[in-house]
């Protein structure tokens, strides 16, 4: 089954702790801290990748954690730093936070985006060593990593996408000229899901990628049918196929409803050019007739998928109102090269940080109270019956 959506919740990597040591060897027997820092956490990473068609695989796992940064450790060894999660996507997938703000939108092979960052490891006691601190009983624990829902929505990438009334011949079009293997039967909304095809140049020197979405029907752009779902993956073709039955007589009306239904969806649809593709029309006795005059329209072609008839025709139409475009421009080093739209805000700094020392733990700066203070330190890794100082009082955790 085709998933074009998928919710979810991605937690980047803790950060280690610092080590908390002292030098001790035969004749070093008061050697000074020597505490190495924690690792960083892990990230969790968007990576958009060819191979991917849709969003199934985050239909059967929704929860993506990084990895934690190892503890630092005596002799200034520091913590390695926690493993990267990648997840691949298929290129035109779009991320939005929970409450709807979209953050990235992977539109190139190769785009990357980081999702969540891993919190920073915590320094180890040889950091906070100075002239009249000689023995630094104390280590900085590490902090927690960014966490959040996301909803992933894809929109597919195609040169030219197939729009049209139910049981106009699309999959039918799209199996004859492309590698592509719909579903095809002589019932409406046979298509429940978009298919992609790929179809080479008479010569072989290109291909194209053509979309074949479920049929629209009139207030389709409103929920009505089956279509409204997937009129986003017309968004973002270069060109609109509109494929007309034209044994039913009534072409020129078949064109004005699904043109309305565009219009009324939005997205820049009613401005998108379009070549009119009359099928069926092994049916007809006389030549398919088409009235509408309109400045989006480039050609209309007459076919019929059964016999064959106007398919060279139509696929060197294809090519030629898709010409090739340039290939993109070398990055320049100063850019970043994972092609955001929106970048997400870095989380605010909490106005605290957490000690770890010989005897317990130690809170500074504005801690938080009750229930959220407990929260913090077991996350930290404190135990019932550690001591905790916070300012100037002296707490044991129950």
């Amino acid at each position: 089954m085709f998933n074009d959506r998928a919710r979810i919740h991605v937690a980047a990597g803790r950060g280690g702790d610092g080590g908390l040591s002292f030098r001790r060897e035969k004749f070093v027997p008061k050697g000074g801290p020597d505490g190495g820092d924690g690792g960083n956490g892990g990230d969790v990473v968007l990576l958009a990748d060819p191979d991917r068609r849709d969003l199934s695989e985050f239909q059967r796992r929704r929860w993506f954690e990084g990895g934690r940064g190892g503890n630092g450790r005596g002799a200034l060894k520091h913590g390695a730093n926690g493993e990267t999660v990648e997840l691949r996507v298929p290129v035109g997938t779009q991320v939005y936070r929970e409450q709807g703000g979209l953050l990235a939108d992977l539109t190139r092979l190769g785009a990357r985006v980081v999702l969540a960052r891993g919190g920073a490891g915590g320094r180890g006691n040889k950091r906070f060593a100075t002239p009249t601190r000689r023995t630094p009983r104390f280590a900085e624990t590490g902090l927690p990593g960014d966490e959040l829902d996301v909803e992933l929505r894809l929109k597919l990438l195609a040169d030219a996408a197939m729009a049209g009334l139910p049981n106009a011949g699309k999959s039918s079009l799209l199996a004859r000229i492309s590698n592509a293997k719909p579903k095809i039967a002589d019932y409406p909304f046979t298509t429940l899901a978009p298919v992609l095809g790929t179809v080479d140049a008479p010569d072989l020197s290109r291909q194209l990628t053509i979309a074949d979405v479920p049929g629209l029907i009139e207030g389709a752009s409103e929920g009505v049918g089956l279509g409204h779902e997937f009129l986003a993956h017309l968004e973002r073709a270069r060109l609109l196929l509109h494929v007309i039955d034209a044994s039913a007589g009534d072409a020129d009306e078949r064109w004005h409803t699904i043109d309305a239904e565009l219009g009324a969806y939005g997205a820049g649809l009613d401005r998108r050019p379009q070549a009119v593709v009359l099928n069926k029309i092994d049916l007809l006795t006389e030549s398919a007739d088409f009235g509408v005059e309109d400045e989006r329209i480039l050609c209309v072609l007459r076919i019929s998928c059964v016999t064959g008839a106007g398919i060279p025709e139509l696929v060197r139409a294809l090519f030629e109102l898709c010409p090739a475009e340039p290939p993109p421009a070398a990055l320049d080093k100063e850019e970043l090269a994972d092609y955001l739209v929106y970048a997400p805000r870095p989380p605010a700094r909490r106005g605290y940080r957490i000690f770890r020392t010989d005897r317990g733990f130690r809170v500074t700066g504005k801690a938080p109270e009750g229930d959220q203070l407990e929260a913090v330190l077991r996350a930290a890794g404190a135990k019932t019956g550690d001591a905790v100082e916070v300012g100037d009082e002296e707490l044991e955790l129950s």
